[in-house]
């Protein structure tokens, strides 16, 4: 039995299904978890389907979670989408019910699950969500709401079709929710809005951008930063693109202070795998686009070394 029927025979025994999806979610951890769980309210009218996690207000244009009680667990199917790390999952009771699926498109370095589906070549979750109903061939039902979550997370963590993931499927999958009742052009313009906070600091960043040897970038947004621009952590997210747009830039870090005086690193790159970097510091994720934890910058000057060399392979 093919992974897809594994899925969907889970999701046909259990009368109530919850879905989880990672902290510090961004539009594809929205998109396919909300977007499947749409898709089974619409197949399976009668069953309880619930989507937690803490509300982003960011991504409220998206959809809303939903605060649940322990007892809901109870003999439930638990579905966690887009986190490939079981410490990064949002709400830690996904252990507490009866059956657990991981599906996710990061490299799968924590196979938790008693079904585990993982396909990193793959640009989103929300894509494989997509091939979920399609590969199902009419057994899981899309509708409009789901679509525009999908196309939503597609569209998020493929950075508008420019990043190295991007592949024929991914734009046949996205045609493919195209085809149904939203305003795409909509969505586009939505997540490529920024809020005058962001765009304030999008010229801090731009002003205090530093570069290693060989063209490694690097910006430090420190809490005093961000009190200045009246933004938290999640506020930054938007400008991490930004560094990657200067042409001599090959890969760059965005680091930003957290409560806990740590510094969450942001790592991208143009094209040198940087997550086995981000395993050194506590994080990992995909080969260009990975998170880390820097305890202190102290550490920083051993750090951007390391970044320099990596930044330095790709000029041979």
């Amino acid at each position: 039995m093919k992974v897809e029927e594994e899925i969907l025979a889970q999701i046909k025994q259990y009368d109530t299904i919850i879905i989880h999806r990672h902290q510090r979610p961004d539009p594809d951890a929205y998109g396919s978890q909300c977007g499947l769980a749409e898709i089974i309210r619409e197949t399976f009218p009668t069953k309880t389907v619930y989507q937690v996690g803490k509300n982003v207000k960011g991504l409220s244009w998206l959809d809303t979670p939903q605060e649940i009680s322990d007892e809901c667990y109870r003999d439930a199917l638990v579905i966690v989408t887009d986190t490939a790390n079981q410490p990064r999952v949002d709400d830690d009771r996904y252990t507490k019910g009866k059956f657990l699926i991981k599906i996710d498109h990061h490299p799968n370095d924590d196979p938790y699950g008693d079904i585990c589906w993982v396909d990193s070549s793959a640009s989103s979750c929300s894509e494989i969500i997509t091939r979920l109903v399609e590969n199902l061939d009419g057994k899981l039902k899309l509708n409009a709401k789901a679509a525009r979550l999908l196309y939503a997370g597609i569209v998020g963590d493929t950075g508008r079709f420019m990043y190295n993931a991007t592949t024929p499927a991914t734009m046949r999958a996205a045609a493919k929710l195209m085809e149904y009742d939203f305003d795409a052009s909509q969505v586009n313009r939505t997540l490529d809005e920024v809020t005058p906070e962001v765009a304030r600091l999008s010229a801090y960043v731009l002003e205090n951008i530093k570069y290693t040897e060989h063209n490694a970038a690097y910006v430090v947004l420190d809490n005093e930063t961000l009190e200045q621009f009246t933004l938290e952590d999640a506020g930054t997210a938007p400008i991490v693109p930004l560094v990657g747009k200067i042409s001599s830039v090959i890969c760059w870090t965005v680091l930003v202070q957290q409560k806990d005086e740590t510094y969450r690193l942001r790592i991208r790159s143009k094209g040198p795998v940087i997550n086995e970097l981000a395993k050194e510091y506590e994080g990992g994720g995909h080969p260009l686009a990975s998170g880390a934890i820097l305890r202190s910058l102290d550490e920083l000057p051993t750090y951007l070394a390391k970044l320099d060399k990596i930044a330095a392979s790709a000029e041979k």
